[in-house]
């Protein structure tokens, strides 16, 4: 008998933790398939909601934001980096070049699509969900770009004429603006925030043990 679990996934597109949570949840439920299967949205969090549209350079952001050295910065990433590799994940730092990633952005805009994106139809927000995490970490492109978001949801299957018009109006403003205020009145101040079943929350960027064991346990409860 197969257990379906309900996943509200909160969390932002520049998040690293987010990425990895995700990667290992992903390899947790093949762990348990074909047991367990989930029913898996992501719910929008914005770790920098009044960044504006140039956005900031990722180094000078972090320092500032955390108060911490720039030696310390790079040691994060670099263990960001291995974590992610460990998952089959890349992420292409920045570096005193100024190669790579190299600054945060708003992404607002990006939720919003993400949002529409539920609606359309079995892992089409899922899908664009892994495609702004590659765009923006492995790839170095803006998650605020109006033209990186209509290629990216081109790419994955969506209507670019229908994102185009999301993008160009305030369509699901307010219904991101709502689910945002929700999670964070629930207490959810940091991402990932991964809820099973509305009520068993999961924070950060577990192990995949963690999230498998969880899963099992959870799913036993009935």
């Amino acid at each position: 008998m197969t257990t379906t679990l309900k996943i509200d996934f909160v969390s932002d597109v520049s998040c690293p933790w987010c990425v990895i949570g995700l990667k290992a949840l992903d390899q947790a439920l093949d762990r348990v398939s074909p047991d367990i299967t989930v029913d898996l949205h992501f719910q929008p969090f914005e770790l920098n909601p009044t960044m504006g549209p140039e956005g900031q350079d990722i180094t000078e952001h972090i320092t500032q934001k955390y108060g911490i050295s720039t030696e310390q910065a790079e040691a994060n990433r670099e263990a960001i980096r291995q974590r992610g590799a460990d998952l089959d994940f890349t992420f292409n730092g920045t570096n005193a070049a100024g190669g790579g990633r190299s600054r945060t952005y708003n992404t607002f805009d990006a939720h919003r699509l993400l949002h529409w994106a539920d609606s359309q139809g079995e892992g089409q927000q899922k899908a664009f969900k892994e495609g702004l995490f590659k765009t923006y970490f492995t790839d170095g492109e803006s998650p605020a770009s109006h033209e990186v978001l209509l290629k990216l949801a081109a790419e994955v299957g969506l209507d670019e004429v229908r994102a185009a018009a999301i993008l160009n109006s305030d369509d699901y403003a307010v219904e991101v603006r709502a689910r945002e205020q929700f999670y964070q009145a629930q207490g959810i101040n940091s991402v990932p925030a991964i809820i099973i079943n509305d009520k068993h929350l999961i924070s950060g960027g577990q192990p995949v043990e963690v999230f498998e064991q969880a899963l099992r346990q959870i799913a036993s409860q009935g």
